[in-house]
């Protein structure tokens, strides 16, 4: 760009005199604004401000994050790791999405909402000679962070990501380290940082990245590799994929915070249920009803915590068998059912993730609540299922049985239950495609990056958190299932806690038998209208 368009960015030279022809591209976005640049006005911008200091304590996760470090640490001694909490993520043109940390720099600096978009969180590994080293620990770790721009800087009015002027007051160095515990540095010393002691030589410090989380980190990482003669492409990759695949395990066994946090999540989504239904009379038969209701569930989701966990998904009549329909934009019509798949993330970023199926009239018909109590039997079967000990698998077979059982009495399953059920057959997966349990933690299909056999296959143990999800889905068209069940879609989704004893439903709070959730209704519909007998 020609310094006479450079000058006209910034404010100081009419536009009439200025020839942009070799403006870049990247650089065009200020076109709209004219930025004052002077002397004068950078030194009366960093004058006159009274402080203002955030307003910053010790994180309750700060308690349970150095256990976290030191187990990651001793996986992969000797060698740096780079956590990056990922950066702004663009939504269309210079408009960002709300900033969420990725999950692995959540989990292990403990920090949630919206901290803190560029940062990046290191391991770094001790001289196995030092005093650090002699009392078991096998790294050190450190945060990487931008500094304040307060009114002391220039980026205080320029920066529209990090300037207090635009964002308000943030943390800083300081401030990131009182709420996590770890030792913070200026993010212009990260490149230097983990280069030192890197080479391909044994002894020689080796690096890995959660790959995922920031492109930008991603690149200079590679290219500390690059210059230190460390691995190839592949061999760094692999690698990479063991720290995340570590990193999405160590999160399958909850502490005490995380459970708490987690019961916190579904309280939270038990009152955006109570508010949709009180709301639910005055939106049947409008419109677009159901973005009425997600609008409703999301407000409370924004008030109770962080945001919503996931995509809302509020699907009424012919939507309710659409397993992930999030368009929300039909109309909810008296007779239908109503089917909520939705949860709270609250600010740890714990989520919960809840279904309730309502009839919108207030009573189920005959019909539905067949198929709605056949899906209560088999998510009590998926239950009774998992015992400490048993798999995922186990909770699987349970609740498919229960279908297929049911799909055949009914004439719908023509096959054996016997031959639906085996590998081989399968056929009773038409009316319910997916899974029906999951891991559920920080992200609401939590640890995803897990191993098979770590996942699937291994035992359910105390301390984990999980789904039992059953459905039964009949498409408006399918031509299979007799015309009265055409366009019906139920599915019951409870959160589970393994504990030495057994499962627990954590949302036990949420009404769920026909019974309960008829005077769950009546009770709030009577909340929307008190003249109401």
């Amino acid at each position: 760009m020609t310094a006479s368009a450079q000058e006209h960015l910034q404010g100081d030279t009419d536009p009439k005199n200025v020839d942009l022809d070799e403006q870049n591209m990247e650089d065009r976005v200020n076109n709209r604004t004219l930025r004052p640049n002077s002397p004068a006005f950078q030194k009366f911008m960093t004058t006159g401000w009274q402080a203002q200091e955030p307003q910053i304590e010790p994180l309750e996760s700060s308690k349970y994050t150095e256990r976290r470090l030191r187990e990651l640490g001793q996986r992969f001694p000797g060698e740096r790791l780079v956590i990056p909490a990922g950066s702004y993520k663009t939504r269309n043109n210079d408009n960002d999405y709300a900033f969420r940390p990725d999950t692995t720099f959540a989990y292990y600096t403990g920090l949630g909402e919206d901290y803190e978009p560029g940062a990046i969180l290191v391991l770094d590994p001790v001289d196995p000679e030092s005093p650090e080293a002699a009392k078991g620990l096998t790294h050190t770790p450190e945060l990487f962070v931008h500094p304040r721009a307060d009114q002391s800087t220039r980026d205080y009015y320029r920066s529209s990501q990090y300037g207090e002027y635009w964002v308000g007051p943030r943390a800083g160095l300081r401030e990131l380290a009182i709420m996590t515990g770890i030792p913070t540095k200026d993010i212009a010393t990260f490149p230097d940082a983990i280069a030192k002691d890197l080479g391909p030589d044994q002894g020689a410090v080796k690096l890995r990245v959660i790959r995922t989380a920031d492109q930008e980190v991603l690149n200079q990482v590679e290219a500390a590799r690059k210059a230190n003669g460390i691995g190839g492409p592949d061999r760094n990759e692999e690698a990479d994929d063991k720290l995340e695949e570590f990193t999405s395990e160590a999160r399958m066994i909850k502490d005490d915070y995380e459970v708490s946090e987690m019961r916190k999540a579904i309280a939270a989504t038990k009152d955006g249920f109570d508010r949709v239904l009180t709301h639910l009379p005055q939106v049947v038969g409008k419109p677009r009803s159901e973005r009425m209701l997600e609008g409703v569930f999301n407000a409370n989701a924004r008030e109770k915590g962080n945001d919503v966990g996931y995509g809302s998904i509020i699907a009424s009549g012919k939507h309710a068998p659409i397993l992930h329909w999030m368009r929300n934009d039909g109309t909810v019509q008296k007779g239908d059912l109503l089917l909520i798949d939705a949860g709270v993330e609250v600010n740890s970023l714990y989520t919960a993730d809840i279904t309730r199926t309502f009839p919108v009239g207030g009573t189920f018909s005959p019909l539905q609540k067949r198929i709605y109590q056949t899906v209560l039997k088999a998510q009590q079967a998926g239950f009774e299922a998992a015992k400490p000990g048993a798999t995922y698998s186990d909770i699987h077979h349970a609740v498919m049985r229960v279908l297929a059982e049911t799909l055949h009495e009914w004439g719908i399953l023509k096959v054996s239950v016997e031959e639906s059920l085996s590998p081989q057959g399968q056929q009773h997966r038409r009316w319910h495609a997916c899974g029906c349990a999951h891991h559920l933690g920080l992200d609401v299909h939590d640890c995803a990056e897990a191993r098979y056999e770590s996942y699937q296959g291994a035992p359910i143990t105390p301390g984990m958190i999980f789904t039992i999800e059953p459905g039964l889905y009949f498409k408006e068209n399918d031509l299979l299932v007799p015309p009265e069940f055409r366009g019906i879609g139920v599915r019951v989704e409870d959160d589970v806690l393994m504990t030495e004893h057994g499962p627990q439903w954590l949302s036990a709070g949420i009404p769920k038998t026909v019974e309960e959730v008829e005077a769950w209704m009546a009770q709030r519909a009577a909340l929307a209208d008190p003249d109401r007998d």
